[in-house]
């Protein structure tokens, strides 16, 4: 046990307090100074005996996020006060009661939506979303809850290399799934990417650390480069009346890496692994025609990509961003993206809301990320829909991608990318939508799932006889959409389900089932219904009866060792009463205890391999204890491992394989390369003379040269399998050999 040294560590707390205030010390008043001390005293005090992962003490964690929140989102000092008091109630004795008696309501208010539910929860509720939901519906008051989140969260994120392996993967997945695409929304552009790099790291770290050490030894000679492209630059805006700035900024590694994926190209050929960024300092109400002069400038010396220029000075991004983009081709032969704002353009894409309400004066109308808080109200005052469908929603409106259409007369609308015309019709008013028979694009009548681009003049065609119909929920893809047509659907659903309900309690009478949450939800994931409503409108109907309810009742007397599973893991928050450490301890208890192990002969064990990535011997995996399938074993990079366990973390439990001898599995190969003479007899020669594998199938297509084929063989581990892809790179003709998933 390491010695701490109580002396040292209360400088060092003291330090880390005044290095607080100096980052804003210009916009603290007296009084606010004062209320963030009260809020420090009584942080220290309430986390006293508490201390991180890492073995320091815990206040250096809600300094850090308030610094965070104060720093790099620019947010003031009621920000700040709540940002140290964060995880009081949460972690400590301390109540809501205390923290409004001390500091106030709202306060109080900010610091419910940062703390998270608690209380037992059966298996159908995801504890993530409901947390998430909760902090969510904050936002109709104040939308510095989240923005104190996105800051808790980064400082986490900073700090995971001291959790277990399991957490870190759990935390990176929910990061990367709801905290990166909401800090976009946001307009927080370095916290989203910083947010995705971290959570990289840790659920793909080869591929992280790959490129990071290829971006460091590539450093010197980018430096050099980025020198000798920004002097011509610099040297012309000099003799022009313009005070500017120029910094370089190297793409973030998920950026990189996702762009590699997507132009299947090695990092080597990434052509804009940096951007330069021009930040000119003028008035407000000459800013875009002195952004358009640097252009100007820049592609007088340097010839632009004429389809790489991007304008969103004179059409803003939904989430308040302006810049003007291009990209360049240097004389060095490679393109470089400049990108072009003022400085409160820059301030707004760094800092996102904070920035944006700071300037919202000068800036007389709503922008795009008003709309977007106003539809993100609208929803939460949905309550009806359970919280993993809010989540689904609340993940429609998270779009970095979007289409400007515009209305009869002309007013400008942004849409999510995908938004078809019966969207564009619930985006005016859900009267609209929901009477729409059709719509005019560019003067042409078009169906109702006719997808809008960038640019369309949109009429919509309503009748009073029109009513929203089941399959309309096909045909939109924003949450406002979904929410109303569902709306209208549910109400004509409920007479009839009321009924049901009455009908489903005497049917559960007659077979001796307590007719209680559980056994209703137990109920709706055999027949896999998402909903009550839905359920009691289809016994109301007559498709469910008492032959399918004594059907669940046999299929729930199964799979002993899986509902404890379930029980272990699904329920498991304990009593609020009970102390949060303890609960800890009991759960890192069960994880000693029940790792899944595969190829072990366990009859009563149901579990099998997903097909979504076909995981085989020596894969890094997970176990999954779905409702009704029992456990299903992931790859830990599955393509849904990301959702599954930012969604249900608390049914995921560890998994490794047997050290025997095992079976055969199926992995799936893609080869891609130069369609000479005989190669795909070579291919096949080597996988089932040489190595003695069996081929499952072959599918290969050629196309002017080239050639591209998928196969399906059986093997016994990640070792043989990693061998017989570098043995395929060593046939001449073979460009790309690698794994793929998918369904057997």
């Amino acid at each position: 046990m390491v010695e701490v040294d109580a002396e040292k560590e209360k400088k060092e707390i003291l330090l880390k307090y005044k290095s607080l205030l100096r980052v804003s010390r210009a916009e603290y008043s007296k009084e606010d100074k004062k209320m963030i001390r009260k809020a420090f005293d009584m942080a220290l005090e309430a986390h006293k005996d508490t201390r991180r992962k890492s073995g320091e003490p815990y206040i250096y964690h809600p300094i850090a996020v308030a610094n965070i929140a104060s720093k790099e989102i620019g947010l003031g000092a009621t920000s700040v006060i709540c940002a140290l008091l964060h995880d009081v109630v949460e972690d400590t004795d301390y109540t809501l009661t205390d923290i409004s008696n001390m500091f106030g309501e709202k306060i109080a208010k900010i610091i419910d939506g940062l703390t998270k539910i608690s209380g037992i929860f059966d298996q159908t509720i995801s504890i993530q979303a409901e947390n998430f939901r909760k902090m969510l519906l904050t936002l109709s008051d104040d939308v510095r809850v989240i923005l104190i989140k996105l800051a808790d969260r980064l400082h986490n994120m900073r700090t995971l290399g001291s959790m277990p392996k399991e957490k870190q993967l759990e935390i990176a997945s929910e990061t990367i799934y709801l905290y990166a695409p909401l800090a976009h929304r946001l307009g927080l552009y370095a916290i989203k990417s910083e947010l995705e790099d971290l959570a990289m790291k840790y659920t793909e770290p080869e591929i992280y650390n790959n490129i990071s050490q290829k971006l460091r030894d590539s450093e010197t000679e980018r430096a050099a480069f980025i020198t000798r492209f920004i002097y011509p630059i610099r040297k012309t805006i000099n003799e022009q009346d313009i005070k500017y700035t120029i910094l370089a900024r190297t793409k973030s590694i998920r950026s990189i890496w996702d762009k590699m994926k997507k132009k299947e190209i090695p990092f080597e050929e990434v052509f804009d692994l940096f951007a330069i960024r021009i930040v000119i300092d003028v008035p407000n109400e000459t800013e875009k025609a002195d952004c358009w002069r640097v252009y100007s400038i820049v592609t007088d010396i340097y010839r632009p990509n004429p389809d790489r220029l991007r304008d969103w000075i004179s059409t803003p991004k939904g989430n308040g961003y302006e810049s003007l983009h291009t990209t360049v081709m240097s004389n060095a032969g490679k393109w470089v993206e400049v990108q072009i704002r003022s400085k409160r353009m820059d301030e707004i894409a760094e800092k996102g809301y904070a920035a944006h309400w700071k300037y919202k004066d000068a800036n007389s109308s709503d922008s795009g990320l008003d709309e977007w808080l106003k539809k993100i109200r609208e929803m939460l005052q949905n309550m009806d829909s359970n919280a993993l469908d809010f989540l689904d929603d609340f993940k429609l409106n998270l779009f970095s991608e979007e289409v400007f259409v515009f209305t009869p007369k002309g007013e400008l609308k942004n849409m999510p990318i995908g938004s078809t015309a019966l969207d564009f019709a619930y985006n005016i008013h859900s009267q609209v939508g929901n009477n729409c028979i059709g719509a005019k694009v560019n003067l042409k009548l078009v169906p109702l799932s006719h997808k809008l681009k960038s640019g369309d003049q949109i009429e919509i065609i309503t009748s009073s006889k029109q009513f929203p119909r089941e399959d309309w929920l096909g045909y939109v893809i924003t949450a406002r959409a979904k929410d109303r047509i569902k709306n209208a659907l549910k109400e004509d659903k409920k007479k009839i389900a009321d009924e049901g309900k009455l009908i489903l309690e005497r049917k559960f009478k007659q077979v001796k089932l307590d007719f209680n949450n559980i056994t209703i939800n137990k109920l709706m994931a055999f027949h896999k219904i998402s909903n009550t409503l839905d359920l009691y409108y289809e016994v109301a109907n007559g498709k469910i009866g008492i032959k399918e309810i004594k059907a669940f009742t046999q299929e729930n007397e199964k799979g002993k060792w899986l509902r404890y599973l379930t029980r272990r893991f699904i329920t498991t928050k304990a009593p609020k009463e009970k102390p949060e450490s303890i609960i800890k301890q009991e759960q890192e208890e069960i994880n000693k205890k029940e790792t899944l192990v595969i190829g072990e002969n366990m009859d009563n064990l149901d579990y099998t391999l997903s097909t979504c990535c076909n995981p085989i011997s020596g894969d890094d995996v997970f176990g999954f204890v779905t409702i009704n399938e029992g456990i299903k074993i992931h790859r830990i990079n599955c393509p849904n491992a990301v959702q599954l366990r930012s969604k249900y973390a608390y049914r995921i439990i560890k998994a490794k394989w047997t050290d025997k001898e095992s079976i055969a599995f199926l992995a799936g190969i893609q080869i891609k390369g130069i369609d000479e003479l005989g190669i795909i007899n070579n291919i096949t020669r080597l996988i089932s003379d040489e190595l003695n594998l069996n081929i499952r199938s072959i599918k290969v297509e050629t196309n002017d040269g080239t050639f591209e084929g998928d196969l399906k063989i059986y093997i016994k581990d990640t070792n043989r399998l990693n061998q017989l892809i570098n043995n395929i790179k060593k046939i001449k003709g073979v460009q790309k050999v690698q794994r793929i998933n998918g369904n057997a």
